[in-house]
């Protein structure tokens, strides 16, 4: 049985689905204002694996994401999410370019890194700007049950009429003398420091100007002038505030909260609760909290049975920031990383994420990163002798890997047993047919990795791989003319050189 530490109730549980073997799960996606960083990924590969684990489990997951392409406001962690300038906007302002332009770029990088370190897609992933409609629909259905109040910028959910808001955190930031708050601009409009904007207008408030049958769908057309995404709604024109698009949509596509016109309907046997909601460790203080208030303010129904947050990405024992020039992505990693497994290096990402478990401080650094593509690329070189799998795998160590990653998620223990298949006796096929099964939660592509290493060898005989390793001698040696003689004596065995910043490439013509 899976076991899983729940961040709302502070302790491993159970895990038990509402409606087995169906598990509704959803995952805070990123906010596509600039690529996803190191720190970012770590949080996405523990929902991936988790996704993987509950499929291993016999689990059928309906598996939903998010896309923030507006309103994630620059001070989104301090003070409610409401203040300061739109992260998109604001990258559209200086690279030139549309918000619209700037989200599609990023989104398609978040895709590509996705891809690079092997993340399943989800079943559903959600922009914010193709659901303002139900955004709009749920922050009316909050209005009627009394929960939001107007100000000259937007409109706002009183924390005040949610009693149990913020059971979730831990943090004095949640608390509405908290430290965080004093580091803003607060809003002398707001009744409490805790609130946090539903919807932010363009301009200032002009009163209510539409009604729900008008409400226009998302363009890129700017409507006030003020903005470059902006709609209208029943308060005015504007845009949602970056916490409303998660409860939406993830209402809209795990419960199916929203009627066939968009409206929230509200059964009084309806079930509105999700499985599992996972994200950073850093939206657990605020993000996640304002999620449960809306969606159960809005219901009447819990939101979530189990919070999974992943904890913080140290580099070389430091915070993660702009100012200190270390919040790197997988662009900045391409130069660090080995030239021999050209296509499977982000993996080598991905196996140093699974050496440290999903609730423990993990701390980059570039040396770690190395010895874990070495450790994924021994681990290649070994599967590559053992051939084609068999049919029989080996369940005593198959069995060690389940226990696990069902207990909570720990990774390192089921890399542990990995290493201990490895250096096992059994048959080279079983060992073979045992670690591929293992891969199905590992996701470190390792058939395609080892098939690609003994192609590789099968392709490239060993004469010209003594010559390309000699030219490399002479080429460091500035010995340039007799570098240029053995690549011609490699073109003449049939074999051409390509030389790049990441070392130097041979292929069969």
């Amino acid at each position: 049985m899976l076991r899983l530490f729940n961040s709302l109730s502070r302790k491993i549980e159970d895990f038990e689905p509402i409606n087995s073997p169906v598990v509704k799960m959803y995952s805070c996606g990123p906010t596509v204002y600039q690529f996803a960083h190191i720190g970012n990924f770590r949080a996405f590969v523990t929902s991936d694996i988790l996704h993987r684990v509950l499929k291993w489990d016999g689990y059928e997951v309906k598996f939903v994401m998010n896309i923030t392409d507006v309103g994630h406001m620059t001070n989104d962690q301090e003070g409610g999410g409401d203040s300061g300038e739109d992260k998109i906007e604001e990258t559209a302002m200086k690279e030139g370019k549309t918000a619209w332009e700037v989200a599609e770029f990023y989104t398609e990088a978040f895709l590509k890194d996705s891809e690079a370190l092997n993340l399943e897609k989800p079943d559903v992933l959600a922009k914010a700007t193709d659901h303002i409609q139900e955004q709009i629909e749920m922050i009316k259905k909050l209005e009627e049950k009394g929960y939001t109040y107007e100000t000259s910028d937007g409109v706002y959910f009183d924390t005040k009429k949610f009693k149990s808001y913020g059971e979730m955190s831990s943090l004095d930031e949640i608390k509405e003398a908290g430290h965080d708050y004093s580091r803003v601009e607060f809003n002398g409009e707001k009744r409490s420091p805790r609130d946090f904007a539903l919807w932010k207008f363009s301009e200032p408030h002009l009163g209510r100007v539409m009604t729900s049958s008008s409400i226009q769908p998302a363009t890129p057309e700017v409507i006030s002038g003020k903005r470059q995404m902006e709609w209208e709604s029943p308060w005015g024109v504007g845009f949602p505030g970056w916490h409303i698009e998660c409860s939406a949509m993830s209402l809209k596509y795990l419960t199916n909260a929203f009627g066939n016109k968009g409206n929230v309907v509200i059964k009084k046997d309806g079930n509105y609760t999700i499985d599992i909601h996972t994200g950073g460790v850093d939206h657990k203080e605020i993000h996640h909290p304002n999620e449960v208030a809306q969606s159960e303010g809005a219901t009447g129904r819990k939101f979530v049975n189990y919070w999974v947050h992943t904890a913080f990405m140290m580099v070389s024992g430091q915070k993660m920031s702009k100012s200190l020039g270390n919040t790197y992505t997988l662009y900045d990693l391409e130069k660090e990383w080995d030239a021999d497994r050209d296509g499977f290096e982000a993996l080598s990402l991905r196996y140093l994420y699974l050496q440290t478990h999903y609730r423990q401080e993990m701390n980059f650094t570039f040396s770690a990163l190395e010895a874990a593509g070495s450790a994924l690329n021994r681990i290649y070189r070994e599967v590559a002798k053992w051939g084609e799998p068999g049919e029989v795998k080996c369940d005593e160590l198959e069995e060690k890997f389940s226990m696990a990653i069902n207990d909570d998620l720990n990774m390192p223990k089921a890399l542990s047993v990995v290493w201990e298949l490895v250096k096992s006796d059994y048959s080279k096929d079983v060992k073979a047919a045992t670690i591929f099964k293992m891969d199905e939660v590992l996701g470190l592509r390792l058939r395609e990795g080892s098939l690609a290493i003994a192609n590789e060898k099968q392709v490239i005989p060993n004469e010209v791989r003594r010559l390309v390793k000699e030219r490399t001698e002479m080429r460091k040696m500035r010995k340039f003319n007799a570098a240029d003689k053995l690549r011609k004596e490699i073109g003449e065995l049939g074999y051409e050189i390509e030389d790049n910043e990441k070392g130097t490439k041979v292929r069969k013509k």
